[in-house]
């Protein structure tokens, strides 16, 4: 079927053309012609986030606008502020040729005034946050009396949201011949009672099977200590060198330590929770969708709205309590029919939860174990191999340098040459995972260990001693390996400087240059978070950073002068995000 058999006005046909849409998604599919057609019942449709519910009730709406009517046809509600937004300008596209067509946005956490004006002659559709709305009509600046057609989008978010006495309001003010249409990814009890309650002879349309996840979502858990949990989702990320993902945490605390911890450690990170501004929030966002982001840490409240393409991993660091909320988050990848990954880092005890989101989205887990150091190091490699094969070569420009350079490198054999261009990142991960123990928990051999304790006891060896034994020694040799791994991190990163003073081997770099940073011992800065924060804004592993003197409010440092003018640039470039540093 393609958009030419839908019988949409040619405007419209016009517009999904140029905008690339040839085939109706399956949401698309069955939705446009049942609106089409039967232009008299409501609708409940599900289906996952993403998969094309904007244009499926978008286009059908504007295919019976009255453009010389001056009121509000049409209401759409959503959640979120970017989620109406994006409503909006999706629906200003496919109406792009429609002469006199005006949709406007009305949302919290924007002036108000501004709002007004735009509301001075009402449009056509409306596109709204619930209590925005809700505002509006008590000050009489926005009239539903006409309003043909009400879409409720995200609807089991939005009662997540606690929007539920805001929709009966609006709902109260809506005409009685108006149609309503509702849109979710799941059907909890409450979204059926509102379809019975405020919804006259549905119908239901099912898109994939009911409360069930996206088809293209592969399933995987790994299983860790609880302590170790971050230790795992460093190792998920580094094994995923072209990672995109978001990490779900529980509370803002939980986000803001991880994003924290990961910034430090020199990941390109940010969090997303309810303690930042709008603006900040936006600044956030923006630079996730433009992919300057690798990782984004957030809750699933400061989540919402944030519509996201192309996600090749959710990451769950804690499972969610509501298993709907994990359909939710694994639904944020594996959209359009691209392949995504959902995982989830459990310990031993979470193992049935497991089980009962299965049997809720009708697939099965596949356990996999924490990579180790070697696999990942190998990963890398290769992934720098790749990078450096797919390289684009800008000729024009390096052409001018390639005689200096050759005949600067002429000593050097063409495996030499490779072998020392492959160790500048080869180098930091081999020796941050040399002494990397495994943090799997080992689920087979702990079995195997409580059938032989079921054997009968033998009271002349003191078997029972000895696995006490054991099992402190197991712990002792656990707590070993996750100290040296953590501790491994600023052994592979930093100071050449340090380790050239304890070989009383002198310096060829030159000059060193003291540079100060306004961060101390107050913002609970150590050498590691330093570092942490010069590789975040330098993204240039190949800085040297010599001797760090953390003071109550500064941190001082030594950088090579032909590197200093590099860090001093960086931090420069990086208005807004707190850190200064200067010349000591």
């Amino acid at each position: 079927m393609t958009f030419e058999e839908l019988n949409l006005k040619p405007e419209l046909i016009l517009s999904v053309s140029e905008l690339g849409f040839v085939s109706p998604m399956p949401v698309q599919e069955k939705v446009i012609p049942f609106l089409l057609d039967d232009t008299e019942r409501d609708l409940v449709a599900l289906a996952e986030t993403g998969s094309g519910k904007t244009a499926a009730f978008g286009l059908p709406i504007l295919n019976t606008i009255a453009l010389d009517e001056k009121h509000i046809q049409a209401l759409v509600l959503s959640p979120t502020r970017e989620l109406c937004m994006q409503i909006c300008k999706d629906i200003q596209s496919y109406g792009k040729f429609m002469k006199g067509l005006k949709v406007v946005p009305v949302y919290g956490g924007e002036n108000i005034v501004a709002q007004y004006k735009q509301l001075d002659v009402q449009p056509h559709v409306l596109v709204a946050t619930p209590g925005r709305l809700v505002d509006l009509i008590n000050r009489g600046k926005v009239h539903l009396e006409n309003v043909r057609t009400f879409v409720l989008d995200e609807a089991d978010e939005m009662l997540d949201m606690g929007f539920k006495d805001d929709l009966e309001t609006v709902m109260q003010q809506l005409p009685e011949n108006h149609r309503s249409l509702m849109f979710s990814a799941t059907m909890p009890r409450e979204i059926a009672e509102i379809a019975n309650n405020y919804m006259r002879d549905h119908e239901e349309i099912t898109i994939g099977t009911r409360n069930a996840g996206a088809e293209n979502v592969e399933h995987i858990f790994y299983m860790v200590k609880a302590d170790d949990r971050y230790l795992a989702l460093k190792r998920i990320v580094d094994i995923n060198p072209d990672i995109y993902a978001i990490v779900f945490c529980r509370t803002r605390m939980e986000t803001k330590e991880v994003a924290d911890n990961l910034i430090k450690d020199g990941y390109n990170a940010d969090a997303l929770h309810g303690d930042l501004t709008q603006a900040q929030r936006d600044t956030v966002m923006n630079r996730f969708r433009a992919k300057s982001l690798q990782v984004l840490v957030a809750t699933d409240v400061a989540a919402r709205g944030l519509d996201v393409n192309n996600l090749t991993h959710v990451i769950n660091y804690n499972l969610p309590d509501d298993i709907e909320v994990y359909t939710h988050r694994s639904g944020r990848t594996g959209r359009a029919g691209k392949k995504g990954i959902s995982i989830a880092i459990i310990h031993q005890r979470e193992q049935y939860r497991i089980r009962k989101i299965e049997k809720i989205i009708k697939k099965q887990f596949r356990r996999e174990l924490v990579p180790t150091g070697p696999d990942i190091c190998k990963r890398q490699l290769f992934h720098l191999i790749k990078r450096m094969e797919f390289a684009e070569v800008n000729a024009e420009q390096i052409n001018m340098f390639m005689p200096e350079i050759t005949a600067k490198l002429s000593y050097l054999s063409k495996e030499e040459i490779i072998s020392r261009f492959v160790s500048l990142e080869f180098n930091r991960f081999a020796e941050y995972y040399k002494s990397a123990g495994d943090i799997n928990i080992k689920t087979e051999e702990r079995k195997k260990k409580s059938d032989s304790d079921k054997k009968p006891f033998d009271k002349k060896s003191d078997k029972k001693s000895d696995r006490k034994g054991d099992k402190k020694e197991d712990r002792k040799k656990e707590r070993k390996g996750r100290a040296e791994e953590n501790k491994s991190w600023k052994e592979a990163n930093v100071n050449p400087f340090i380790e050239a003073k304890k070989k009383n081997a002198p310096s060829k770099r030159g000059k060193k240059i003291r540079l100060k940073m306004h961060y101390g011992s107050k913002q609970n800065a150590t050498p590691r978070s330093v570092l942490g924060i010069i590789n975040n804004y330098t993204n240039d592993k190949r800085i040297f950073i010599g001797d760090i003197e953390i003071t109550q409010h500064f941190t001082f440092f030594d950088v090579y002068a032909d590197q200093a003018e590099k860090v001093l640039a960086a931090f420069a470039g990086a208005k807004g995000r707190g850190m200064k540093v200067e010349m000591a």
